[in-house]
C-alpha cells in the first residue's frame, strides 16, 4: 500500500505539480512552499497522516554518529531552511535530519535577483542567495521553545558583507555567531561551519591552511557543546583538499561535508545554453556529483578513521546516495533531488536503501559505509 501512495505521489508531482512549480520563478516558488510547510508542520493530523506513509522506520537505517542517533541518513542541506521555516514537518517527510541556514552574524537580503534558477536539461540548480538569512539573533529567537523530532543543526557561516574585508573581522563575526547558538537554549544537535560557498562578496578566504588554522583555533578555543562538521569546497585539488583535512583533523572538528556548490560553467554536465542564461551564481545537483563522490573518497581514504564524512551533491535515487555510503559517507544530504523529483523522493530513498543494505548482507548502515573498493 505504502509504494503504491508512493508511486501516486511521484506522478501526480511530476504531471501536475511540478510543471505548475516550474512555470513560476524558483525563488517565489520556494517561499511559499516553504511557508506551506512550516504551517502544515504545527497541523498533527496531517503531520500523523504524512508518517505513516513516509517514515522508514528500520534499524537497519539507524546509527550514532558523534553522539547523535540518526534514525535515518538522509537529510536536507543547509540552503534550503534558511529561515527556520521546516524544523516541524521534515520528520513527516521521512529526513532523518536538518540544516538549518546558513545563519549569519548579521542579516543578509540576499545577492541581486536571479538568486535561484533552474537549468532543466542539466538537472541543476542555479544558486546566487549568498547566505540570505535573518541573522542569527531573530533565527535563535525563531526557535526558541521548539521540540525538534530529529536531529538539527545550525550552518554558521561569515556575514556576506564588504565590510569584512579582512581576516581578523571574519573571525570576529563567526565565533560571535556561535557564541550566541552556543549561549541559547535551541537544542541543535550539531554545527556546520560553512566555508566554502563561492557565491560571497566578503573580501577573505578560509582554503589556505594558515588562514583555516586560525579560524579553527578562534572556533573551538571555547569548547563547544556540539559536534562540528566543516562544509567543503569542491573545486579544489586532491593535494589542496588534503592539505585542508590535514589542518581539520588537528582540532576538535567532527566531521566534514562534500561539498559545496560547483563554479564551473564548462562542466559537461551543463548545456551551455542553460548556462548563458545565468551569468552570476553556482550550481547544486548532478553537475556537483562526480567531484563529490570523487572527494567523498579521497577524504574516507585518507581520513576516514578520524572524521565523519558527510556526502552531498547530486543525490536524485536510492543509486545515488547508496554510492555516497559505500565510498565513504556515513549520512548524505540534498536538496537538488526533492526540486526535480518531489518530496516522496525521500521515503522511496530510505526505503530503497533497506532493500540495497538487505541484498548486500548488510544488517546495519553503518556497515556499508566505505565498502566500495
Amino acid at each position: 500500500m505504502r509504494e503504491l501512495i508512493l508511486k501516486i505521489s511521484r506522478y501526480l508531482y511530476r504531471q501536475a505539480a511540478k510543471p505548475l512549480f516550474f512555470i513560476f520563478d524558483p525563488e517565489d516558488v520556494h517561499n511559499s512552499v516553504t511557508s506551506l510547510g512550516e504551517f502544515i508542520g504545527y497541523i498533527k493530523p496531517v503531520t500523523w497522516l504524512m508518517k505513516k506513509v513516509n517514515l522508514a522506520d528500520n534499524l537497519i537505517l539507524a546509527q550514532t554518529v558523534d553522539g547523535i542517533r540518526f534514525e535515518n541518513p538522509i537529510g536536507l542541506a543547509a540552503g534550503f531552511d534558511y529561515e527556520a521555516k521546516l524544523t516541524q514537518v521534515l520528520p513527516a517527510v521521512g529526513f532523518g535530519f536538518n540544516t538549518v541556514g546558513t545563519i549569519t552574524n548579521q542579516p543578509y537580503e540576499g545577492n541581486p535577483r536571479p538568486r535561484l534558477g533552474r537549468l532543466i536539461k542539466s538537472r541543476a540548480l542555479l544558486v546566487n542567495k549568498g547566505f540570505k538569512n535573518h541573522g542569527i539573533r531573530k533565527t535563535l529567537a525563531k526557535l526558541e521553545g521548539k521540540h525538534f523530532e530529529i536531529p538539527i543543526g545550525l550552518s554558521i557561516g561569515a556575514t556576506n558583507t564588504p565590510t569584512l574585508s579582512n581576516q581578523e573581522d571574519a573571525l570576529k563575526d563567526i565565533v560571535e555567531t556561535f557564541e550566541m547558538a552556543e549561549n541559547s537554549t535551541v537544542p541543535f544537535s550539531y554545527y556546520e561551519l560553512n566555508i566554502s560557498c563561492p557565491n560571497l562578496r566578503v573580501g577573505v578566504d578560509f582554503y589556505s591552511p594558515e588562514h583555516l588554522e586560525e579560524l579553527l583555533i578562534a572556533v573551538t578555543k571555547n569548547k563547544l557543546n556540539k559536534p562540528v562538521f566543516v562544509k567543503m569546497p569542491i573545486d579544489k585539488s586532491d593535494d589542496e583538499t588534503i592539505g585542508m583535512l590535514e589542518v581539520i583533523a588537528r582540532h576538535p572538528v567532527q566531521g566534514v561535508i562534500f561539498s559545496n556548490l560547483h563554479k564551473n560553467k564548462k562542466d559537461p554536465t551543463l548545456h551551455p545554453s542553460e548556462v548563458e542564461l545565468f551569468p552570476e551564481g553556482s550550481f547544486s545537483g548532478k553537475p556537483a556529483e562526480k567531484r563529490s563522490n570523487e572527494l567523498i573518497s579521497l577524504a574516507y581514504k585518507t581520513y576516514g578513521g578520524r572524521l565523519t564524512i558527510i556526502g552531498c551533491g547530486g543525490v536524485f535515487s536510492v543509486e545515488d546516495a547508496y554510492k555516497k555510503i559505500k565510498l565513504g559517507a556515513s549520512l548524505v544530504q540534498l536538496i537538488t533531488g526533492l526540486i526535480f523529483e518531489g518530496p516522496q523522493l525521500i521515503a522511496e530513498i530510505n526505503l530503497g536503501l533497506i532493500k540495497l543494505l538487505k541484498q548486500d548482507g548488510f544488517d546495519n548502515i553503518s556497515q556499508a559505509v566505505g565498502s566500495l573498493k
